[in-house]
């Protein structure tokens, strides 16, 4: 231990270890020690020494700090020191001041950190950076060390859970791409991350918010994982939790993070959209009355919050997902929100600035948005349309370089796609509604186009020609405006106005701008064409301009004429004769010549600004001397470029030619129109009887359908007439038996009749066998009792003979309840005899069957004549019906004759179903009889009583017997 005092500050007496000495020493320690405050001790001082001696400690003790982060994982406190440690070694940030004593001792020159060193703080920031590098390259060769980092991240431990952010945040700085490929194969490794965000410590949230921009920069992928572990959530209500736009830097951190997960990655955004989150945002544009004192954190913030809103419109996002960021703007109340902060005073330059973009974005292309924006009044008396106001502000010399450009891009937004604005702009230049007590949008254009500001008058062209934009009948409506440019002059048209500017040799910003509104204005208008060649002095002005040899300024400004003298060549209809497109072609050949003029033609797209004006809609320039070029006016140079230079070099023979495939194709398609409108009408023709065969066809099917019906009701009546017909022949067969015989009505077998009279018969049989066996039985009992009477007298059996006769009396009653039972047996079983023989003898009169005969004879005559009429369908129909209700009460009356006969049966089948039972149970009480009988037998024979074999009783109830017999066959 007196070892690690000399090193952590205790002075010991003997020369000073080197840095690079102490530190090998340090490692050794590390690596050999077997106690774990050894270790913790050593990693301890290495820690203190990282800063200083950061090049040793990052090449001697990099893999002893590993091999601690793997081995000794249940010591939290020895983990945050190695932790510490790689991340003192790798981040490139200067946050300490070295002790200047130990670095007189111990001088590192390669240090970036070393404050004696003679180098530039450049180069050391360098080398600095340089040496973070090498270390994270070191670091991360195994991607396991990264892995292990992900690990240790799950510690609770604060301690361990801090530096670990700490140093991950560093690596990825140093060598994000590496990081980003490592941590996205990593399993569950992204959510290891976003679980910091879930932290009660705010260090570790806040420091995890840092990690997860450093994680996100360029790699969709990685975005969109964060955004699918509910990042949108979670960052929102941090922000709101913080305060949102007063929040501090914490809220900062988090709209960086969302700007980093939306920002050029469309499946986010439409996420962000789904979600709902859109009108989460609604709350951060709410400003008070009083919005003096903004500090620089809030202006910081709100201008985070307003890049937000218009990475979700912007306009290289696809235009179904803008359109519908968009809608929802508008209906969470959030583009009113912006609108008011348009519209309040006290609002920061820049955020105003930036509030205006967003609002140009968020209204561009859509309908509904542009509307509400037009009816946006400016809290003013009286109260002024936010356009206007808006427009003072662009013609406004005074006013912020920036501010101006914004107000440009709104105006252009507004006019995107938007031909009702745009009547609504020309309208207020119009004579017929121009007020001269307020100050309109068109007042302020055409001030702004002819004052001596030359941005004022590039700014004022612009915006007049996105006016002009794609609609033909605002060009012409704008040809009708009329200036009056001094007392006693008559007033001009705006387009000799313009011309008449071109002329005087004004500024190159305010010629650029007045050539691009006169390009705009004439393209695809052959009126205006007419009119700007009707004025003599134009076309010699745009010779000499674009003949002339002059510097590099004005090679735009002889592009521009060029374009311009094309334009007038391409959309002529040869109304003027003086200027038709042959004279005009002639003059280019004969003073400029074709190749020359094709040459100054592409001064425009070669120059510089050209294509920086190309990629953009709103309109960004360093200065106001560069901005020349408009975004939709590249789009115009792009596509007549092309078109003028062939227009310039046909001849005119391939001009006839043209004109007479022209009217060729002209005629040609006034035949093919002629043909498709008689195509036309024979198409409306065939659908008309296709409507009308489809009908016809469906009510062709509806009454095959119904015939179908009736033939099979036909069917089915005939098929009814003949069971019923079958059945009443049975009848009649079977009205001459008896009616027991139900054979032949309904369904019921002879045999089955047989059967039951044969067991009737049995069990007659075995009901006189067990009255010969009850008499028997009878005789037996009397014997049984009068023979205890004689020998009543022998006192020893007294008590033995009394129980004898209580039981004999008990046996007695018994078989006199059998004996009733079997007579009332007997009874019911005589009842069913006589019934069956009553069923056998009835007969039915043979009249019933001639009216059976005479009946079934009109059936036939019946059946024969619908036969003969089954052709008329409906009245046959109708017969059939009445004869089958007639049918149905025959079946109806015979069916219920069979369910009398069937019950019939069915109760006598019960009956001698309980007969047999009964029978059964008569048995067995017999046999229990002969028990008892034998046993009391053999109790008599016991007390030495004289008891008749069975052989004399036997023969006695045969003599019974036969007496009974006789007696049955008198009865």
């Amino acid at each position: 231990m007196n070892f690690f005092r000399g090193v952590m500050g205790g002075q010991a007496a003997g020369p000073q270890p080197s840095g690079a000495e102490t530190i090998q020493k340090l490692c050794d320690r590390v690596a050999s020690s077997t106690l774990l405050e050894d270790r913790r001790d050593a990693v301890r001082a290495l820690k203190s020494l990282s800063k200083k001696y950061r090049m040793e400690v990052g090449t001697q003790a990099m893999d002893h700090l590993i091999n601690i982060l793997q081995t000794d994982r249940s010591d939290s406190e020895i983990l945050g020191y190695a932790l510490d440690t790689l991340y003192n070694i790798i981040c490139n940030d200067e946050e300490e001041e070295q002790d200047e004593s130990e670095d007189a001792v111990t001088p590192l020159p390669v240090s970036g950190k070393h404050k004696n060193v003679s180098m530039p703080d450049e180069n050391a920031q360098k080398l600095s950076d340089d040496l973070g590098a090498q270390f994270t390259e070191t670091f991360i060769q195994d991607p396991e060390h990264i892995t292990l980092l992900l690990t240790l991240l799950e510690e609770f431990d604060f301690h361990v859970r801090w530096p670990g952010v700490k140093l991950l945040t560093a690596l990825l700085k140093n060598q994000g791409v590496q990081l980003q490929g490592i941590i996205l194969v990593s399993p569950m490794g992204v959510s290891r991350l976003m679980d910091l965000l879930a932290d009660s410590r705010e260090v570790i949230r806040n420091d995890g918010l840092l990690l997860l921009q450093q994680l996100t920069k360029g790699n969709a992928a990685i975005q969109k994982i964060v955004a699918f572990e509910n990042a949108f959530e979670r960052l929102l209500d941090i922000i709101t939790e913080e305060g949102s736009s007063d929040g501090g830097i914490v809220v900062e951190d988090c709209l960086l993070l969302l700007l980093n997960l939306l920002k050029n990655n469309s499946s986010n955004q439409n996420f962000f959209k789904e979600g709902s989150y859109i009108q989460r945002m609604k709350p951060w544009f709410e400003v008070g009355d009083d919005n003096s004192g903004w500090s620089a954190q809030k202006v910081t913030n709100l201008h985070l919050m307003l890049q937000l809103v218009r990475v979700m419109v912007s306009p290289v996002n696809s235009p179904g997902a803008t359109a519908s960021c968009q809608k929802s703007m508008y209906q969470c109340g959030l583009l009113q929100q912006l609108c008011t902060i348009l519209m309040a005073t006290g609002v920061p330059a820049d955020i105003l600035t930036e509030t205006i973009n967003t609002v140009s974005e968020v209204i561009r292309g859509s309908q509904i948005n542009q509307d509400y924006f037009a009816s946006v009044n400016a809290p003013s008396n009286p109260p002024r349309p936010a356009i206007v106001v808006l427009l003072m502000s662009m013609v406004n010399e005074r006013q912020p370089f920036v501010l101006r450009c914004a107000v440009l891009y709104c105006f252009q937004c507004f006019l995107y796609k938007n031909q009702k604005g745009q009547g609504e702009i020309v309208a207020t230049l119009l004579p017929s509604t121009i007020d001269a007590n307020s100050i309109s949008a068109g007042q302020l254009l055409c001030g702004g186009l002819f004052s001596a500001d030359s941005l004022s008058n590039w700014c004022a062209a612009v915006a007049l020609a996105h006016a002009l934009q794609d609609n033909l009948n605002q060009k012409e409506q704008l040809l009708r405006v009329q200036l009056a440019t001094s007392l006693g002059k008559p007033p001009v048209s705006l387009l000799q106005q313009c011309t008449n500017i071109l002329s005087q040799g004004s500024k190159v910003q305010t010629r650029v701008g007045l050539l691009m509104l006169l390009c705009t204005w004439i393209s695809n208008c052959p009126i205006a064409v007419t009119h700007f060649l009707h004025n003599q002095e134009n076309v010699p002005f745009l010779t000499a301009q674009i003949s002339e040899n002059l510097g590099e300024d004005e090679r735009l400004v002889q592009g521009l004429c060029a374009l311009l003298l094309g334009i007038c060549i391409y959309y002529n209809d040869n109304s003027l004769e003086n200027y038709t497109k042959e004279k005009l072609k002639q003059l280019i050949e004969k003073r400029i010549g074709k190749e020359n003029f094709v040459e100054k033609l592409g001064f425009i797209t070669k120059h510089e600004l050209y294509s920086r004006a190309a990629q953009k809609p709103q309109p960004i320039f360093p200065s106001p001397e560069q901005m020349l070029f408009d975004h939709e006016f590249t789009k115009l140079v792009k596509e007549l470029e092309g078109v003028i230079t062939k227009a310039v070099h046909k001849s005119s023979e391939e001009e006839k030619k043209e004109e007479e495939v022209k009217k060729t194709l002209e005629q040609h398609d006034n035949i093919v129109t002629q043909y498709k409108e008689l195509i036309r009408e024979q198409d409306a023709q065939i659908q008309e009887l296709k409507e009308q065969v489809a009908s016809m066809t469906s009510q062709n099917e509806q009454l095959q359908t119904t015939i179908t019906q009736q033939l099979s009701q036909i069917q089915q009546h005939k098929d009814q007439y003949n069971i019923l017909k079958l059945k009443l022949g049975k009848e009649n067969q079977s009205q001459s038996n008896s009616q027991g015989d139900t054979s032949q009505v309904n369904g019921l077998q002879t045999e089955e009749l047989s059967q039951l009279r044969e067991e009737v018969e049995e069990l007659r049989k075995q009901h006189t066998l067990l009255q010969t066996q009850l008499g028997d039985k009878d005789a037996l009992i009397n014997t049984l009792r009068s023979a205890p009477v004689q020998s009543a007298e022998a006192p020893a059996g007294g008590p033995d003979h009394t129980e004898l006769l209580q039981e004999l009396e008990a046996l007695r009653g018994q078989v006199q309840s059998q004996s009733d039972e079997i007579t009332q047996l007997k009874t019911e079983r005589q009842d069913l005899l006589r019934r069956a023989e009553a069923g056998s003898s009835d007969t039915v009169s043979s009249s019933d069957g001639s009216l059976d005969s005479t009946k079934m004879a009109e059936l036939e005559s019946r059946l024969s004549q619908s036969s003969v009429l089954t052709e008329r369908l409906k009245e046959e129909a109708k017969s059939l019906s009445q004869r089958r209700a007639e049918l149905e009460q025959q079946l109806a009356s015979a069916t219920s004759t069979v369910a009398i006969l069937q019950a019939e049966k069915t109760k006598l089948q019960g009956e001698v179903q309980e007969s047999k039972k009964e029978q059964d149970d008569l048995l067995m009480l017999l046999a229990d009889q002969d028990h008892k009988i034998h046993s009391l037998k053999q109790r008599l024979k016991d007390l030495g009583e004289t008891v008749e074999d069975e052989d004399d009783l036997d023969a006695r109830d045969q003599t019974d017997d036969d007496e009974e017999e006789d007696d049955e066959d008198e009865d």
